[in-house]
């Protein structure tokens, strides 16, 4: 039975308000755990898996166990301090970026960031249907369709489902990890994965993947939705266990996901290392008709983890922006980002929804600064239609890390990113405020 909430809304006992065009009130904040649910399954995915493997191939495993680390550490300060402001405000990412990027402005912040997210739902739905197809031998077709069915459907419900999916799918993930790596090490143990390095003319073949370049990947992997995680940790139950919550994601979740598959490099199971990583479902393939069947409900689920959470992001951002309701939004997007990804243009997205990613931790770093920093005690009462402070540093911070991205990319250009927008963003904001003094001065005078 439908009952009437203290916020005049009639909310069933499935789907409940999400609070997409207000901060979620205190009383329908949600507990740490709820909360944290919710981020924990997102990054504990097979395609980390594969990219962690893929680091240590290229790098050896204490070389890439390390450049994944100081990633993660990255990505926990990031994820924290704008999980800090979120669960303190209950603001959705929309109305957190109309603060600092202005009334108006924040279309254009938001905006991108909702469509990127789109893209990445897209792709990950492409790649569940050819996944199931290399490792099984299923129609790539078919189980995409069925996929984004699902994966919609579950976004539909809302928060309350993504903390369900993250309770099932981060334990699954847990479970059946370790089963391949007692598989594959079983008869000669961990001492040859600890001392694993780069087969001879991998490190030094062109194309290669630096110390650098995987401190870069690792945070661009996660940064847009890690940008945007306040649609999640809004519903924290203040900004202390926003960023408790975020931290289950950075360096917990993400990390022993990446972990898993450079094990998996370093034991000698992946049949590509430098292609397919440590993808460990052909192993769980072949273990027998039952293990099979449950490799491939692992499949949907974990895949469906990361792919609800971006349809989510996007569905949230799109309908701030659009003034419609998440639900609608999330059928809408959600239909286009399948119908991409049954047309095999998903297999496209990936080096533009990496090089994109290389303009999001500007973005993030701003808005920390602006809210957390700079501007903490004014910015929620100066709310003005374009703030060009916030753009200009972000265009620049921006300019500078593709910059690097093309000359020098053995740095980490997300690093790079992030410390020139602090530190551009700081200049303008005080230079602007130096300005004004005297205008104010003025003023008084006057008065």
């Amino acid at each position: 039975m439908a009952t009437e909430t203290t916020h005049g809304r009639r909310e069933g006992p499935v789907l409940e308000e999400e609070f997409e065009h207000v901060p979620v009130p205190e009383d329908r904040r949600k507990s740490l755990v709820s909360v944290a649910a919710v981020w924990f399954g997102f990054p504990m995915i097979l395609t980390n898996a594969l990219f962690g493997g893929i680091y240590v191939a290229f790098l050896g495993f204490w070389t890439g166990v390390l450049a994944m680390l100081v990633g993660n550490v990255v990505l926990s300060i990031y994820v924290g301090m704008l999980s800090y402001r979120a669960g303190s405000t209950g603001r959705s990412f929309a109305l957190q970026a109309q603060q600092t990027f202005g009334r108006y402005g924040y279309v254009v912040v938001s905006g991108f960031l909702a469509t990127l997210v789109i893209g990445w739902f897209a792709f990950q739905t492409g790649l569940t249907g050819q996944t199931l197809q290399t490792s099984f031998g299923a129609n790539a077709f078919l189980m995409t369709l069925i996929a984004g069915v699902l994966y919609i459907a579950v976004t539909f419900v809302g928060i309350r489902a993504l903390a369900i999916l993250g309770w099932v799918s981060a334990p699954l993930f847990v479970v059946l990890a370790a089963l391949a790596i007692f598989l594959v090490t079983r008869e000669n143990g961990l001492g040859g994965v600890f001392s694993y390095t780069p087969e001879p003319g991998v490190a030094g073949a062109a194309g290669a993947l630096t110390f650098g370049a995987v401190v870069s990947v690792t945070i661009a992997g996660f940064v847009d939705s890690g940008t945007m995680t306040a649609d999640f940790t809004r519903w924290s139950k203040n900004g202390r266990q926003g960023a408790l919550a975020a931290f289950f994601a950075f360096p917990v979740a993400n990390m022993i996901s990446m972990l898993v598959g450079g094990v998996i490099v370093a034991a000698g199971a992946s049949g590509d290392p430098t292609t397919a990583g440590g993808d460990f479902l052909p192993i769980l393939a072949d273990g027998g008709p039952v293990l099979a069947v449950v490799a491939v409900l692992f499949v949907f689920i974990n895949l469906g983890s990361v792919c609800t959470h971006c349809l989510y992001n996007g569905a949230v951002g799109w309908s701030y922006i659009t003034g419609g309701k998440m639900r609608l939004l999330t059928v809408v997007l959600g239909v286009i980002g399948v119908v991409a990804a049954l047309a095999g243009i998903w297999s496209l997205f990936l080096n533009w929804l990496n090089l994109l990613g290389v303009l999001v931790p500007p973005l993030g770093a701003i808005i920390i600064m602006d809210q957390l920093v700079l501007r903490r005690e004014t910015v929620d009462d100066t709310l003005v239609s374009w703030r060009p402070t916030a753009f200009f540093s972000w265009a620049f911070a921006a300019g500078v890390a593709l910059l690097v991205n093309s000359q020098a990319p053995r740095l980490s250009v997300a690093v790079v990113g992030i410390a020139v927008a602090i530190a551009t963003y700081t200049a303008a904001t005080l230079l602007a405020g130096r300005r004004r003094e005297p205008e104010a001065a003025l003023s008084r005078d006057a008065t």
